[in-house]
């Protein structure tokens, strides 16, 4: 049982997944200013459906996994799951979770949440095998999650409020994802992906990341300004988290002969993330 719990967190990714559930859950909040019951039905439907799509991409890349050091130890690649199981598993979760929000939410909600699933799988998943620029529209997987759980909580599409929350998780999710190539620069040299060092210098790529890391803490002080933020000092919480990360990404612009510099600045784009998520929160259902 320890084994296939292992296993099957490592399939869905958890990690990522469970972020995925937070900012859908953000967005309910952001919405509705409370948690109630009707959150719990859209948390696991979306979470199901993340799962379902993490299980999808390991089928599809099983090929490209089993030549990166850093994936060949997947349950695939390493046969700890066959590829048909592994398939299976998914297309389970993603019904599952799809009958979930469609028999509990309105049809937009199940909809946005299938176009996530599509954007990743079929058009991000591929797109990255022959642009190294694929992140930027792959960025849009980031910026639907907030919107199911907007929508879920009885907001509406168009609402100012909803697009500067989602504009915000596109603006973070190309840094976050840029990073994290940079990281893995030579996994993904090695089993044949374009990258970005192909193209740019390493100072390069650091001036280019910076002025990415930059937009995320600007997007991220813009919040406050179309009502989503009420009390004062949430606002001053927000901008010294801005300033915090801004600092911190000021490290790109030292010349190093790593990549650590990058790592650290990958989980500093994270913890500012995930601060907005708390910071408003606290705002929406507390003060």
């Amino acid at each position: 049982m320890k084994n296939f719990i292992k296993i099957f967190s490592e399939l869905v990714k958890i990690k990522i997944t469970l972020f995925v559930t937070v900012t859908t859950g953000f967005g309910y909040i952001a919405s509705r200013g409370v948690i109630d019951a009707e959150i719990i039905l859209v948390l696991i439907g979306v979470l199901l459906l993340a799962f379902g799509s993490a299980a999808l991409n390991h089928y599809q890349e099983k090929d490209f996994d089993v030549i990166m050091d850093r994936t060949k130890s997947r349950p695939i690649p390493s046969g700890r799951i066959s590829a048909v199981n592994a398939l299976i598993i998914s297309l389970i979760l993603i019904i599952t979770g799809s009958l979930i929000l469609i028999t509990s939410y309105e049809i937009l909600v199940v909809s946005l949440g299938l176009l996530n699933l599509l954007w990743y799988n079929f058009i991000y998943t591929y797109l990255k095998r022959s642009t190294p620029f694929a992140i930027i529209p792959g960025s849009l997987v980031g910026a639907i999650p907030p919107i199911i759980g907007w929508i879920a909580a009885g907001g509406t599409l168009l609402e100012p409020q909803i697009i500067i929350i989602s504009f915000f998780f596109f603006i973070w999710q190309i840094p976050h994802f840029w990073l994290l190539l940079l990281v893995l620069d030579k996994d993904y040299l090695q089993a044949g992906f374009p990258t970005l060092t192909q193209i740019f210098t390493k100072k390069q790529l650091s001036r280019i990341t910076f002025i990415w890391i930059s937009s995320t803490a600007v997007t991220g002080l813009m919040i406050p300004l179309f009502g989503l933020v009420t009390d004062f000092w949430i606002a001053v919480g927000l901008f010294a988290c801005s300033l915090w990360l801004t600092w911190k990404a000021f490290s790109l612009l030292v010349d190093s002969d790593d990549y650590s510099v990058f790592r650290y600045n990958f989980r500093y784009i994270n913890y500012f993330a995930l601060s907005v998520v708390i910071l408003v929160s606290f705002d929406r259902l507390i003060l």
